[in-house]
């Protein structure tokens, strides 16, 4: 029998279902909305001054005065907001810093506010909820749940607490789910991941868990241990798990080895959280996409990826985009970020509501040729290449090799298999096609000759775990990514003789 606390959740969840439907059916206003309150509560701030905010009427105003910044520059801002000066991007100061390894600019501190902090929180909860009101299914909040996140001990720097936004959030979990909650305090803690992991299985063993939630590479590890711990897949250790939560990445190239790990399918919701803010979240189990937040103090603009590196190029808003382009998304916040490249790319699924799918990272493609690859198209590769078949990779990343020792360049991909293909030649030529189809740059310096088609490198099992601790990001939010436009990680994995 279903306990009060689920019981409750239904009629809770169609009642924020109603809000969400009030908000996403009118996405034009919602966002006009959120653009006005923006710029009338940051007119005095610094950045308001220097930006002419009292001026700003139209978002054509904003344009002409606001440029686009990445962190880099607007660190000038943000160093004063962490020298401890008020009013500077957000009236006041922010309640937090989110720090963030940076891959450019060392650590990164991402300000939130006592604005911009309940939306992170909401959006996780309403993710839920819907889920909840889509499907009937209540009772997984009798369970134990687990969400592997950072540690919630926080640092504080001129009177603000900062530390990494998922231990920043493991202080926002409401009350009814507390206890419910794993692993301990004590647990969530400890600072070194594989002793964390192991402490995590250790604690979660012999629990009802019901929901898990984490970034799929590090939720693969911490099933992987249960098995070996258990001798059982995850399914049956765990008979009342049928939701797992994820975000960060695309569950498709991991959808294949969780199945086999659980031994059985199980229900999914997608989030797209940052440091930044909280974008999106899946309110549908079979649509894809999430529902982007335009009611979460978020102005979004969108500008083409393949026109983003030229002198000013079109920035859009939501009113303005289609189905299927690739966006760099462009934020402006009540955490006091403003105009802001976040540094990924997205693509609409959806315009009715407005759903989004992350694309990749505007800095992570491949393009020593032109051929400009993004992560999407190799992941949707890969997907093609093993469905229906037994493969199954563990993790993968591609980097161009511009000066082989003979014949003519290539993309090579660095592949970490749980499962090999019987025949690589077969498996590389399902890779090459799925790629040429999606990107015809590509197909054309293939066809040119400029390039030779892809090569695979099997990596040792476990290889990149061993680079990730090599280079001190083992767990957490650090994620492998899908290619890059240099052989930094490919050399490396060579150096470490993690290349078969």
């Amino acid at each position: 029998m279903a306990s009060l606390k689920a019981a409750l959740s239904k009629p809770f969840a169609k009642y924020v279902a109603k809000r969400i439907k009030k908000w996403s059916s009118k996405p034009v206003e919602t966002q006009q909305n959120v653009f006005q309150n923006l710029i009338a509560q940051a007119k005095q701030t610094a950045f308001g001054k220097d930006h002419n905010f009292s001026a700003i009427a139209t978002y054509e105003d904003f344009q002409a005065n606001v440029p686009i910044r990445d962190y880099e520059e607007l660190k000038p801002y943000v160093e004063r907001v962490v020298g401890g000066e008020e009013d500077v991007l957000w009236k006041g100061k922010p309640i937090y810093f989110a720090k963030t390894s940076g891959t450019t600019s060392g650590a990164k501190y991402i300000p939130i506010t006592k604005e911009s902090m309940p939306t992170h929180v909401e959006a996780a909860r309403n993710a839920i909820l819907m889920y909840i009101y889509e499907t009937g299914h209540s009772k997984f909040v009798d369970g134990k749940m687990i969400f592997l996140q950072g540690s919630p001990i926080l640092e504080e720097k001129n009177g603000i607490k900062l530390g990494r936004l998922s231990g920043i959030v493991a202080h926002y979990v409401p009350k009814y789910l507390q206890k419910n909650r794993m692993p301990s305090l004590e647990t969530n803690c400890i600072d070194d991941w594989e002793t964390k992991v192991e402490a995590i299985v250790d604690e979660t063993i012999n629990e009802d868990m019901s929901i898990i939630s984490g970034i799929p590479s590090w939720v693969q590890m911490y099933f992987e241990k249960l098995i070996e711990k258990s001798g059982k897949n995850v399914g049956d250790l765990f008979k009342n798990f049928n939701l797992f939560i994820f975000g960060g990445v695309n569950y498709e190239p991991y959808r294949a080895k969780f199945e086999n790990l659980i031994g059985r399918k199980v229900d999914s919701i997608e989030l797209y959280p940052a440091s930044e803010g909280f974008f999106a979240f899946q309110d549908k189990q079979n649509e894809r996409g999430m529902l982007l937040q335009l009611n979460s103090g978020i102005f979004y603009e969108f500008v083409e990826a393949e026109h983003f590196f030229e002198d000013n190029p079109k920035r859009i808003t939501i009113g303005e985009v289609k189905l299927n382009v690739n966006y760099v998304m462009i934020i402006s916040t009540t955490a006091g970020l403003w105009a802001y490249n976040i540094g990924d790319t997205v693509e609409f699924t959806s315009l009715k509501p407005y759903r989004v799918i992350v694309s990749g990272r505007i800095k992570h493609f491949i393009s020593a040729f032109g051929e400009h690859v993004i992560g999407k198209e190799v992941e949707q590769a890969l997907k093609e290449a093993t469905a229906n078949t037994s493969i199954s990779v563990n993790e993968f990343t591609v980097a161009p090799q511009i000066n082989p020792e003979e014949g003519l360049p290539y993309h090579e991909w660095l592949i970490e298999f749980e499962n090999e293909p019987e025949n690589l030649q077969d498996f590389i030529i399902a890779l090459e096609q799925s790629l040429q189809q999606q990107n015809s740059y590509y197909l054309d310096l293939i066809e040119g000759k400029v390039l030779r088609p892809l090569k695979i490198t099997k990596i040792v099992t476990n290889g990149f775990q061993t680079y990730m601790k090599s280079i001190g990001k083992l767990g957490g939010q650090n994620k492998i990514p899908r290619l890059s436009n240099d052989r930094k990680i490919a050399d490396m994995m060579y150096q470490l003789n993690l290349a078969k």
